[in-house]
């Protein structure tokens, strides 16, 4: 049994090209998958406002160093954390405006 869709073509085409697949969509998981954990949202957050070393961040968001440090590798693996040394300190920052955006509207959107 054939069903037939409600949709025009146009709208189906419009569809179909826009929703992701493939290499975009694997891309969108990860990048996405990288909101789901809270300590990672908390460190974001306050990169978002400064850059800092994982002492610092530790002190402020009252978290384990090895666990941020855990997580600052993988937000710099999924390339939203920069390090920069500076002597025998290293230093992170936010990568992109972006995220700052992604977090913002998420606020947004719960309204908060």
């Amino acid at each position: 049994m054939t069903e037939t869709l409600l949709l025009d073509k146009r709208t189906q085409s419009l569809v179909e090209g826009y929703v992701p697949g493939g290499e975009i969509l694997s891309a969108l998981v990860r990048f996405f998958s990288v909101f789901s954990d809270g300590t990672r949202l908390r460190i974001l957050s306050a990169l978002a406002i400064s850059e800092m070393c994982v002492t610092d961040l530790s002190r402020v968001l009252r978290i384990n160093q090895t666990t941020v440090s855990h997580q600052l590798r993988f937000l710099k693996d999924a390339g939203l954390v920069k390090m920069e040394r500076q002597g025998k300190i290293v230093f992170y920052s936010a990568v992109e405006d972006v995220v700052d955006g992604v977090l913002l509207k998420g606020v947004e959107f719960l309204g908060y």
